[in-house]
């Protein structure tokens, strides 16, 4: 039988003193450093983690469903390893480096002032998702579809239109040259 905890705060949970439940509803992590938790099958329901440290934790059939992520540290995490069904979060002002969405359908997923260093995001759907303000240098886009997503504010980003679907993907005149990249042009602002 799963176990459930609702509406509950956590402050400055550890690995060592994390109740591993099954479900959490409705839920705050706050300041909580679950670096390498094991979160396998655990479901988080209209949770949230606010300045809480995640880095490299394991997310093997980990359900997500409408969770937001604040002023969090989420180094290396595997989300393509997350449970699809749901699967829904947002990110504002995050630490997303070396992440991989690979292969996830996330659409219209809001990431804001993060940093998605080296991030994979092949072969994702992030139709609708916006990307503002967010550093994507040597994030990789491949056959990754992009419709009407938004990267008006995005920084560093390198995206090969033949190989990504960008119908009605917004962009910058300054990120233009994030389009041209593998044409080695030298662009002038």
């Amino acid at each position: 039988m799963d176990s459930l905890i609702e509406e509950k705060t956590f402050e400055g949970l550890t690995i060592e003193n994390f109740v591993y439940t099954t479900k959490y509803e409705n839920c705050e992590f706050r300041h909580c450093s679950l670096s390498n938790a094991d979160l396998s099958d655990c479901k988080f329901t209209d949770c949230i983690f606010m300045d809480c440290d995640l880095s490299l934790a394991k997310l093997h059939q980990t359900a997500f469903r409408n969770v937001r992520f604040r002023d969090c540290k989420m180094l290396g995490l595997q989300f393509d390893e997350c449970n699809e069904f749901g699967l829904g979060f947002s990110f504002e002002n995050c630490l997303l480096n070396h992440a991989s969405f690979y292969g996830t359908k996330i659409k219209k997923t809001m990431f804001i002032n993060c940093s998605l260093i080296e991030a994979d995001l092949a072969e994702c759907d992030l139709s609708s998702c916006v990307f503002d303000n967010c550093d994507l240098k040597g994030a990789m886009f491949d056959r990754t579809i992009l419709e009407k997503a938004d990267f008006r504010t995005a920084l560093n980003f390198s995206i090969d239109p033949e190989l990504n679907r960008i119908k009605k993907a917004r962009f910058s005149g300054f990120g233009l040259s994030g389009l041209l990249d593998k044409y080695d042009l030298v662009i002038d602002n």
